[in-house]
């Protein structure tokens, strides 16, 4: 399994929400900072985007797909111009989950709101705010697809909705960040810079297949086909952290997931990572996640049974 398959496969999509908004002549309506990962798609129409932070508006015209990776304030407007109403006005009269606003149905968006719980960092903390994706690109085809099946699963639930409302959570993520991975630009160090690159890629992906080997520097280095210095410097303008540190991180994630969803004891999951004693798991869990193993278990609601 590829490294980003790998991380989505940890992804719980803990909560979504699915809304639509019909506007039309002069309307403008501002949002609050939204708690989950937002998806919107143009279905009819055009407006200005405008985002807390982010200097310059974006036109979206029908097609146009945007993503909202931050708890950021934005903005939906026909004209700049003109002042906005906050959008609890409206959404609070909203009809099967569709919100009216202005003097015409000439513009029509839908759009999706995701919980996918703390293992998303590692995704959405190389992202920017917002994230556009034009029509005509595959990724907004698909996007558009994925949004509509989501209106049609939450206005008529039926078995099996919930997964596959998640799995549609997991189709549009997978589509925006194809799309940054794919795109050029100097930017910040990020996991998904990371594995973008394919030295550095092809580690992280043998970090991953392997995640309990005792990894060295030079074993890694190995891997990249680069020298040992020349690893630790460009792993860490890629990532953002030594490749070291990172196998650490990876191994925590993981052991988070089993403490989570599994009945195994802390012994056993420290063992399958690669670590010789429990106390040796712990100061590393303790290190990074910022709390003991069985900390971490009773306050995330995973089986106690055997603790140890």
């Amino acid at each position: 399994m590829d490294p980003l398959s790998e991380v989505l496969s940890l992804l719980n999509t803990r909560r979504s929400v699915f809304a639509g908004l019909k506007a039309g002549g002069d309307w403008a309506i501002d949002f609050p900072p939204p708690d989950d990962i937002k998806f919107n798609a143009i279905v009819q129409g055009s407006c200005w985007l405008t985002v807390e932070d982010v200097a310059q508006p974006i036109w979206l015209e029908s097609g146009d797909c945007f993503l909202l990776s931050r708890k950021r304030a934005f903005s939906l407007r026909s004209e700049l111009s003109l002042p906005a109403i906050p959008s609890d006005e409206i959404y609070h009269h909203a009809v099967n989950g569709i919100a009216r606003c202005g003097s015409a149905d000439d513009f029509f968006l839908i759009g999706g709101r995701f919980a996918f719980g703390d293992e998303a960092s590692l995704l959405f903390d190389g992202l920017p705010p917002v994230a556009v994706i034009k029509h005509g690109s595959d990724q907004a085809c698909v996007l558009s697809w994925a949004l509509h099946r989501l209106a049609d699963e939450l206005a008529r639930p039926s078995p099996g909705s919930a997964i596959v409302v998640q799995h549609l959570g997991h189709i549009m993520l997978v589509q925006v960040l194809r799309r940054y991975l794919a795109q050029d630009g100097d930017d910040a160090p990020s996991w998904l810079l990371a594995v973008s690159d394919p030295r550095i890629g092809a580690v992280i992906q043998a970090i991953h297949a392997d995640p309990a080997r005792a990894w060295t520097v030079e074993t890694l280095a190995d891997v990249a086909g680069v020298s040992r210095s020349t690893l630790a410097l460009r792993f860490k303008q890629k990532a953002g952290v030594a490749p070291l540190e990172y196998v650490s991180r990876w191994r925590m994630r993981l052991a988070a997931q089993s403490l989570k969803a599994e009945q195994t004891t802390i012994s056993a999951i420290a063992h399958r990572l690669g670590y010789d004693s429990d106390s040796a798991f712990s100061h590393a869990f303790k290190r990074i996640m910022k709390c003991a193993p069985r900390e971490y278990r009773q306050k995330n609601g995973g089986a106690d049974r055997n603790p140890a």
